[in-house]
């Protein structure tokens, strides 16, 4: 990170940025990519992930990879939201290959990482000494601190369990996990023993006695990995959210985290009934239904890059009917972003 203070990491909704594209060449579209930040921070997300699942990593150059990001910082600082910090997925299979990505980052303007297990050599790095040498050895390297990625569905099935991400969260450059396993006990249990940072409720009363994580330390972050579930990421005593639905459904999300801080807890359940039905479309469509949504819904959006396929016009309104009860009251909120 160059010649800026390091924004901490709050509870609230973040999202994996979807990465948009000429339709025709496949080039970036950066008019878009930078529009679609400012569109979330305005909408009251705290954060922004670039190079997530969502983001199509796997599908651009290095120089893209930087390119997205320095864009994404820009359009938000030149918004006027130098609050709302950039994570960037920055996970490569070797230990030195991801440090290089993380210091790749922080030259573009991103201040955390967002690394998942490698996984190539299966049989060889998924078992718990292995994982353990990896993620530390990042952490000893990177510029930036490492938030752990734990999405067993993108990583060959490699999936860290509690006592694994609460013995590697011990290294002070590491600040937090994504939870995209979705499993609200082992969610609980880290944010448990590391002290998590937690919204305000009027409900919950914060205790530091369990607390194993490093007092210099940023406070840990534990973070529910999909829209789906945001409700019981906080009542599992989680911070907040990243979540790829928030692309589309941001005021929902953050609805959800507001009516928990405001005690309002049956109306938070209700409004989270709708989210997880509107979500579920997008989840099982993935990245092109997501792409599609925003496309018929804010009028920007287009396709992924090759060889993800393009959805069928019958389909892309197939989405849009699937989430339209989500986003009449998406559309009834206010931006709740304050630049």
């Amino acid at each position: 990170m160059t010649n800026r203070t390091r924004t901490p990491l709050r509870p609230g909704v973040y999202a994996p940025t979807v990465n948009f594209f000429d339709p025709d060449t496949e080039d970036l579209d950066i008019p878009s990519i930078r529009r679609h930040a400012v569109r979330l921070a305005k909408a009251g997300l705290v954060g922004l992930v670039t190079q997530g699942s969502n983001g199509e990593a796997v599908h651009l150059t290095r120089e893209e990879r930087r390119t997205v990001t320095r864009e994404t910082r820009s359009a938000l600082d030149e918004a006027g939201f130098q609050n709302v910090p950039v994570i960037v997925g920055a996970s490569e299979q070797s230990v030195r290959g991801t440090i290089e990505l993380c210091k790749e980052s922080a030259d573009a303007g991103g201040e955390y990482v967002l690394i998942v297990p490698p996984s190539y050599y299966r049989t060889a790095v998924g078992n718990d000494e292995s994982l353990y040498e990896y993620f530390t050895g990042v952490a000893d390297g990177s510029p930036l601190p490492v938030i752990l990625y734990n999405y067993p569905g993108a990583v060959a099935g490699i999936d860290m369990d509690s006592d694994l991400i609460i013995r590697i969260s011990q290294h002070p450059n590491i600040i937090g996990t994504k939870f995209t396993c979705a499993n609200t006990g082992k969610l609980t249990r880290v944010a448990r023993a590391l002290n998590a940072i937690i919204p305000p409720s009027p409900i919950v009363a914060k205790t530091d006695a369990t607390s194993t994580k490093p007092a210099e330390n940023h406070p840990y972050v534990a973070f529910g990995g999909m829209a789906d579930f945001t409700l019981q990421t906080l009542v599992s005593g989680g911070s907040a959210i990243i979540a790829g639905g928030a692309n589309v459904l941001p005021r929902l999300c953050v609805q959800v985290f507001n009516l928990w801080s405001e005690g309002k807890i049956a109306e938070a359940i209700e409004l989270q009934k709708l989210l997880s039905a509107g979500d579920w479309v997008l989840t099982k469509s993935a990245i092109p239904g997501t792409k599609s949504a925003i496309q018929s819904y804010y009028g920007y959006g287009g396709y992924p890059r090759r060889p993800l396929r393009r959805l069928s016009d019958a389909g892309a309104k197939s989405i849009a009917e699937g989430i339209k009860d989500a986003m009449a009251v998406e559309k009834s909120l206010p931006d709740f972003g304050a630049n």
